[in-house]
C-alpha cells in the first residue's frame, strides 16, 4: 500500500511519516520506487501507524522539554545579572578598614581595578590650556569610576560584598619617538589609573 494512502487514511502526515519509516524497525517492510515509498502488503498499519503517532507524541513532548529547559536557563541567566547588579551596587567600599556597623568576617585578599585615557598631542598644541585641563578632569573622573567599576567586579568574583582600604595609583605617559626623517613624533598623552584594595565579608551587627 502506498504510503500517501495510509497518510490520507488515518490522517497523518505523510512526510513525517516516510521519515518515520526510513529510520524505524519497519524499513525492511517498505520500498521506494518512481511512483513513492509502499509498504508490503502483509504489514500490520494499524501497529505501524500506532507507533508512528507514539514517535510524534515522543518528539512532541522532547521539543517541549527543550524549550522549557531553554527558558529555565534564560531566566537562570537573568536572575543572576540582576543579582549581580544588585550586589555590585550595594557593595560598600571604603578608604579606611573598617565600616560603622558591620564586622568583618573573612579577608579574601588584595584586589585592583584598572583604567586609562588618551589626549591627543594635538590637542594640547593647538586648543587652550583650559580646554586641556577640563578634558583631563572630565578623563580623571571616568577612569576613576571605571577603575572602582573594575575593583567592585573583583571583589564580587571573590564573593565579597565590600572593600577596604581603597587608594589610587596614577600613572601618566608622554611618549614620543623618533621616526625615519630624524625628527620627533608625539603621541598622545595616555593617563592611567589604578585602584586598589582589599576585598572581604561584611555582616550587619545585631
Amino acid at each position: 500500500m502506498k504510503t500517501k494512502d495510509v497518510a490520507s487514511q488515518y490522517g497523518i502526515n505523510r512526510h513525517s511519516f516516510e521519515t518515520f519509516l526510513k529510520k524505524s524497525e519497519y524499513k525492511s517492510q517498505t520500498h521506494s520506487g518512481l511512483t513513492g515509498m509502499t509498504i508490503d502488503d502483509g504489514a500490520d498499519l494499524n501497529a505501524i501507524v500506532e507507533d508512528f503517532e507514539k514517535h510524534i507524541e515522543y518528539l512532541a513532548a522532547e521539543e517541549k522539554r527543550e524549550i522549557q529547559e531553554k527558558a529555565d536557563e534564560e531566566a537562570r541567566i537573568k536572575k543572576a545579572v540582576n543579582d549581580k547588579k544588585v550586589a555590585l551596587a550595594n557593595m560598600l567600599i571604603t578608604s579606611g578598614f573598617n565600616f560603622d556597623g558591620f564586622t568583618i568576617t573573612k579577608y579574601s585578599g588584595y584586589i585592583s581595578g584598572d583604567d586609562a585615557i588618551s589626549v591627543d598631542r594635538g590637542m594640547a598644541i593647538f586648543s587652550s590650556s583650559s580646554n586641556i585641563k577640563d578634558k583631563l578632569m572630565e578623563s580623571l573622573v571616568i577612569i576613576r569610576r571605571n577603575a572602582l567599576a573594575e575593583l567592585k567586579e573583583a571583589a564580587f568574583a571573590l564573593g565579597c560584598n565590600a572593600v577596604i582600604g581603597v587608594d589610587f595609583d596614577y600613572l601618566t605617559l608622554d611618549p614620543q619617538t623618533a621616526n625615519l626623517s630624524g625628527g620627533t613624533t608625539y603621541q598622545p598623552y595616555v593617563f592611567g589609573v589604578t585602584a586598589n584594595g582589599n576585598a572581604v565579608i561584611i555582616e550587619k551587627n545585631e
